[in-house]
């Protein structure tokens, strides 16, 4: 069994409120939930209105797979357009 897992920190400009924010970063884990079958969450500043950190992980056989999954979740969030995409870090463990 091998395990990615991955923090990307999302930059989210012009938002007013907390409920916007919310909206936008609930929007995209739901997507990225049905697109790619993968664990996620918000993780940190919850309480910020222009930063959210999300943490994803996926479980599978062969390593491989999961680090070009990484680099299809990224590029499907540097194309939402409703935040700038900060710091990613990415693990695999085997």
């Amino acid at each position: 069994m091998i395990v990615g897992v991955m923090t990307a920190q999302l930059s989210l400009q012009g938002i007013t409120s907390l409920k916007q924010k919310r909206g936008i970063v609930k929007s995209l884990i739901g997507r990225l939930k049905s697109r790619f079958n993968i664990s996620i969450s918000e993780v940190a500043h919850q309480d910020s209105k222009t930063i959210a950190v999300i943490a994803l992980a996926i479980v599978g056989n062969d390593g491989s797979f999961i680090d070009k999954q990484f680099d299809t979740i990224i590029a499907f969030m540097r194309k939402d357009g409703r935040f700038y995409l900060g710091q990613i870090e990415r693990e695999i463990f085997s």
